[in-house]
Order: C-alpha cells, then sequence, then structure tokens
C-alpha cells in the first residue's frame, strides 16, 4: 500500500487525510491565478513516509480492494478482528456480509462487536475501515440497563407509596414484575390463622398482566415458598419451576422451558411474604437480574409490612371505636328512644358526648346523657370508663341522686391513679312506666345543662334540675327532680355541642338556649327519633361545616300502654298517623 492509495481518501474523522496537489480548486476556472494556493513544497531531506507502517497503529482496521474487488491489503487490526480476510484472494470469498454492502453496519464477529463503513479510493478502489466497538457498545448497554433499572425502581417505589391494604399492595407488586421481570410473578403473603392468600400476574400478549388470587392451607405451600418465608432465598432452579408448576402459578410456562427465582420480601420481624418469578429460560435471571428483584423486593416488602401494619392497627381501632360508640338505649314498655351523636372529629366517629339506658329488674330503666372534659381519643377512652362504671354500679343502686354520687367517687378512684384530671357533666335519671300510659322520670344532675319537656299542648318547659361537675370532688351537691310524662309527651336531654355551637353570618355566634327553644317549639307530636334527628340538622345547619363541639341528644317519649316502642325512625310521619297516635295515648 502506497501514499497514492489514501492521498484522496476520506475516512471521516479526519486523522489519515493527506492534501493532495491533483486536487482540482474550490473556486471556479476563470478566477485569477495569482489567487491560487502555492503547492506544498516537498519535504526536504526525507523520503516518502512508509504508509504501511502508519496505518499499522490505527484503531481501526483497514482493508483495500481493487475494482474487482481483489483484496490488495489487511491492517494488523483489520487482520485480527477478520481473520478470514486474505490479501490477494477476493473479499466476497471471506463470507462477512457486512463487508459486501456500500452502507455502514454493525455486526458480531467472533465475539466481538464491530462497526464497518466503506470508502471510495482513487481508480475504483475501496477501502473498509473496520472498528472493535464491543467496549464501547457494553458500556453502553450497561448505561441503559442502569437506566432502566433505575426507572423501574422509581416508578415501583412511587406505585407502592399508596396502598394501605394488604391486597391491593400485593396485587400492585405482582403486576409491576410483570414484564418488567417476569412473565408470571407470584407473591405469597406470609401465612395468618394457618392459611396463606396468594397473587399472581401473567403476561398477556401487549395487554395489561390479568391478576388473580387464592388462598392456600399453610401446609399445602410449596418447599421453595416455605424457605422463603423463612428468610431463604432460594436457588435451585430446576425444582423450583416444578414446584411452580404443580401449584398451578405458572400458565402458558412448562417446566422445562422456564427459569425461576424466589425471593423474600423483608418484613418487620421476618420476611412479609415471597415473591416468586419465572420467564422463559431464553432470558435467564443473572446476577443483575437478581440484585434488581432483590431491590425490588425490599421496597414491596416495606410497602407490604406498611400495609399490614396498618390493617392490624385498624383492627384493632375499629374493635375499640365499637366499644367507645354511644350504644342505643335499650328498648323498655311505653318508651320510645331516639338519639343523634355527631362527634367533633368525624373521621374518628367517637368523641367525649355519651348516652344510654339499662333496664332494671322492676321494669324500669336508668338512662343517662353526658359529656366529658375534652375531645377526641382521650376523651373517648374516658367515656369508656364513665359507661363501663355505670354498668355496673346500676346493679347496685337505682336511686339516681346516690347512683350518681358512686359513679363520682369511682371516677375520682379512676383519675387520681392515672393523673388525667378529667371530670364530666350528666344528666341520669330512672324512667318508670304506669298503667295509664304515663312515664315518671326521676332525673339527677352533675353540672349538665337542664332537659326540656315537651308537652302535649306544645308548650316546653326547662326542667329546673342543678348540680356539681362529676368527677372533681369527694362530696358534690346532686340535684334532682321528678317530672311526670303524659302520653305523648317527650323528654329532651342534650350537650352542650348544641347550645354552643358556633355560626351564623360571622362565624362566631352561639346557637344558645333560646334558639334550641324555638327549634322544638311546635315539634311536641314528633316521635322522639325524629325530634333527636331535628335537633341534630338545625344545629349542624348553624354551624355551616364549621369546627363544632361534640353533639349527642337523646329523647325519650311516652308512647302509651298500647303502642309498642320504636326505637329507629328517620322521617317525620305524616299528619294522619301523627292523630292516630294521638287518639290512641288519649284513649
Amino acid at each position: 500500500m502506497t501514499s497514492a492509495d489514501v492521498r484522496d481518501a476520506d475516512p471521516g474523522d479526519g486523522r489519515i487525510s493527506t492534501p493532495s496537489t491533483a486536487r482540482a480548486p474550490a473556486w471556479s476556472a476563470g478566477a485569477p491565478a495569482a489567487s491560487a494556493l502555492p503547492p506544498l513544497a516537498p519535504d526536504r531531506g526525507l523520503t516518502t513516509p512508509d504508509w504501511s507502517e502508519v496505518v499499522e497503529h490505527f484503531r481501526e482496521g483497514l482493508v483495500v480492494c481493487d475494482a474487482g474487488g481483489l483484496v490488495h491489503h489487511v491492517s494488523p487490526v483489520a487482520e485480527r478482528l477478520i481473520p478470514e480476510v486474505v490479501p490477494g484472494e477476493v473479499l466476497a470469498a471471506a463470507g462477512v456480509d457486512a463487508l459486501t454492502g456500500a452502507e455502514p453496519a454493525e455486526f458480531t464477529h467472533h465475539g466481538r462487536r464491530l462497526r464497518v463503513r466503506q470508502m471510495p479510493l482513487s481508480k475504483a478502489r475501496r477501502c473498509w475501515y473496520v472498528e472493535d466497538v464491543t467496549e464501547s457498545v457494553s458500556r453502553a448497554d450497561a448505561l441503559l440497563a442502569e437506566r432502566a433499572r433505575s426507572a423501574f425502581l422509581a416508578v415501583a417505589g412511587e406505585k407502592l407509596g399508596n396502598p394501605l391494604h394488604p391486597d391491593r399492595a400485593a396485587a400492585a407488586v405482582v403486576r409491576l414484575a410483570v414484564p418488567a421481570a417476569a412473565d408470571v410473578a407470584v407473591l405469597v403473603l406470609a401465612p395468618r390463622s394457618g392459611r396463606a392468600r396468594w397473587w399472581r400476574a401473567a403476561r398477556a400478549d401487549d395487554e395489561a398482566p390479568v391478576v388473580d388470587s387464592g388462598v392456600l392451607a399453610a401446609t399445602a405451600l410449596p418447599a421453595a415458598i416455605e424457605e422463603g418465608l423463612a428468610g431463604a432465598e432460594p436457588h435451585a432452579l430446576d425444582w423450583l419451576v416444578e414446584q411452580a408448576v404443580e401449584a398451578g402459578w405458572l400458565p402458558g410456562l412448562a417446566a422445562a422451558e422456564a427459569t425461576a427465582r424466589v425471593v423474600p420480601l423483608p418484613g418487620r420481624d421476618a420476611p412479609a411474604g415471597v415473591l416468586l418469578v419465572a420467564r422463559r429460560s431464553s432470558r435467564w435471571y443473572d446476577e443483575a437480574d437478581v440484585d434488581l428483584l432483590r431491590a425490588f423486593a425490599a421496597r414491596a416488602g416495606a410497602a407490604l409490612a406498611t400495609a399490614i401494619l396498618y390493617r392490624d392497627q385498624a383492627e384493632v381501632a375499629d374493635t375499640l371505636q365499637a366499644s367507645l360508640l354511644p350504644v342505643e338505649p335499650a328498648a323498655a314498655a311505653g318508651v320510645q328512644w331516639g338519639t343523634a351523636y355527631r362527634p367533633a372529629q368525624a373521621g374518628l366517629r367517637i368523641g367525649g358526648d355519651f348516652y344510654g339506658s339499662h333496664r332494671l329488674g322492676d321494669g324500669g330503666s336508668v338512662f343517662f346523657l353526658g359529656d366529658v372534659s375534652g375531645k377526641g381519643v382521650e376523651a373517648a377512652v374516658f367515656t369508656g370508663q364513665l359507661r363501663q362504671c355505670l354498668h355496673a354500679l346500676h346493679r347496685v343502686e337505682s336511686q339516681p341522686g346516690r347512683l350518681l354520687k358512686l359513679l363520682n367517687d369511682a371516677l375520682l378512684e379512676t383519675t387520681q391513679a392515672h393523673g388525667q384530671g378529667r371530670f364530666a357533666t350528666m344528666v341520669l335519671g330512672v324512667v318508670r312506666p304506669h298503667g295509664d300510659g304515663s312515664l315518671t322520670l326521676t332525673m339527677a344532675g352533675g353540672g349538665h345543662l337542664p332537659p326540656l319537656v315537651l308537652r302535649v299542648s306544645g308548650e316546653v318547659e326547662e326542667v329546673p334540675l342543678s348540680g356539681m361537675l362529676i368527677g372533681v370532688v369527694p362530696d358534690p351537691r346532686i340535684g334532682e327532680v321528678t317530672v311526670r310524662l303524659e302520653a305523648g309527651e317527650t323528654c329532651l336531654l342534650y350537650s352542650d355541642g348544641v347550645t354552643e355551637a358556633r355560626g351564623g353570618r360571622r362565624g362566631d355566634e352561639q346557637f344558645g338556649a333560646e334558639r334550641l327553644l324555638n327549634a322544638v317549639t311546635g315539634c311536641h307530636r314528633m316521635p322522639a327519633p325524629a325530634l333527636a334527628e331535628r335537633i341534630e340538622q338545625v344545629t349542624s345547619d348553624w354551624l355551616a361545616h364549621g369546627d363544632h363541639d361534640d353533639i349527642a341528644v337523646l329523647a325519650l317519649r311516652a308512647t302509651g300502654a298500647a303502642t309498642r316502642p320504636a326505637r329507629h325512625l328517620h322521617a317525620v310521619p305524616g299528619p294522619a298517623r301523627v292523630d292516630q297516635e294521638t287518639r290512641g295515648a288519649r284513649a
């Protein structure tokens, strides 16, 4: 190979291009000769360089052929990369398809990634540049793979950050694993009560993966799953696939054509579950894939552990809430109860107001409505303690004044033992029916708002009931009063969440006792449930969705001896029904 072979060649990167004195000038033929550049002077004292020595050190290999395709020169680099090309033979005889086309090409040859491009030379000769790009392609592929893994883990972290229910979190885990990490993914949660829930996602062509679930007895779990739940990471691929196929978890995959891995999902003290992934054996799980699965499993385990913890706490909270919610009064002959309750914090469903009743052996009932200091969870817990005390004490004492003093002593002992310093206001009474349908109410007051009585005539009376707070001093002054209700008359008890509700135009005006009197005036024919609902509704309307204290209402109505008590009534009856009820009560 001489200098003439490469003098006019343009390799594309300017590394071996040399000026030529025979090259035509770029300007027009009519341009003055004086403007032409002078020719390069020959090297003084130097001989023409041996281009073969220069070419040997190129990063790219060179293959030079004549017009007929006969190979005239192969550089050492090209000889090492494509040994099939031999000088003196036709290039096509080498059997390298990429060297037969005119367009640049990239191909794999002898385990190396090669890139070739063709350049024309003088006298119809051609030169092929051959470059080994294996390392650069590997680095680019590794970078793309790492970016894909990072993007997958970022999406997984975002998707798994929302579900707070184990079922939804488990479904999200298997849905994310397919097809990014598997053709089939199965998640098995740690057994609970001897049974294990599992979720599976299977690839469905280009559509979203299909997710299903089931339950297995803990004793029927495959051995690989049991090892994973114990914290181990089974890696015997042959029997992993066999066990998954036997369990029916790999639809569309035969044991001979699949590869699988099992990865534990870290939990708080023990694995929260196990993730089984499988795909066709043409894509084996290499170390990078396993590292990705472990990173994904860590995020999935954290999401599942959080969801399980939230579920357990929610179950405890629901159980406690159910025990702290006000209980509907027990049915009593001749009495119709009506209740309404709205806690200050609606999301908690519990608060510091309470009401209820207990039946007595003589046919009467103990009823009560009260309000403890504070609101929220702490007030609800104190309310629960107070109700438990009442539940026990009414069995040994039924006289309202003495029962309220016993309750005061019990609360003092409880609050002093726990250093709570809480107190309560309360109305506690005993109702006894009479043969004529009337009721006698004996009520004791512990610093609470006075009850209201709605007479048949439409008049609204305020019961003069007073007394001291409960749970403050050892021997409080307790007021007591007896009221008689004729058939069709109602006694209304309410908490200060009604009268102290702030609203109005500026949002800072209290609802007050006067508005309450106006609200119940004319409601003497209402059943007790409808009356309680009305009080809660007018108070809520006054609040206009603003902040408020706990609201509780308890109404008891004398229904008459022949009328069966109704506990659940959510609407005001029509006039015909009211007249019928009134005539029955008078009869």
